[in-house]
């Protein structure tokens, strides 16, 4: 039988940090920065989500993440 309770927390982390990056992005929508500000703080964030979810997934793949936090 398959252990699917990777998947399972996946889940629960993908939907949870989610929602705080999209409340970032709808925070700096709210603010109403100026033109250019408003778009390298929306480049920002998304790059940052994109690099935590390849670190998530590289680390539930079993491979070594390359963005490891000290324990």
């Amino acid at each position: 039988m398959v252990d699917l309770n990777w998947l399972v927390h996946f889940l629960v982390w993908l939907i949870i940090v989610g929602s705080i990056f999209g409340l970032f992005w709808w925070l700096v929508d709210y603010i109403g920065l100026p033109a250019p500000f408003d778009k390298v703080a929306k480049v920002a964030i998304a790059i940052v989500a994109v690099v935590l979810l390849i670190n998530v997934l590289l680390g539930f793949g079993g491979l070594n993440p390359p963005f490891r936090l000290p324990k």
